[in-house]
């Protein structure tokens, strides 16, 4: 298992290290304290796999991801 910085994360998921914050902050993923802010492989793994499928743009309401193309 390895720890990952929080830009090391951010990196990962193609955010912005302000987004990954804000993910942590509201509970969707789990850091740890080790000085700085730290995330497991594992938790990062366990992340990517849980949020497939779904609308993050508003973290307190998270729901599930409805694509705006209709099939004609």
């Amino acid at each position: 298992m390895e720890l990952l910085t929080v830009k090391e994360v951010s990196k990962k998921l193609k955010l912005c290290v302000s987004d990954t914050y804000k993910l942590i902050r509201a509970g969707h993923l789990q850091a740890l304290k080790l000085g700085a802010l730290k995330v497991t492989s594992l938790e990062l793994e366990r992340f990517i796999k849980e949020a497939g499928g779904k609308d993050f743009s508003d973290l307190n309401n998270v729901k599930a991801y409805e694509s705006s193309q209709h099939n004609n």
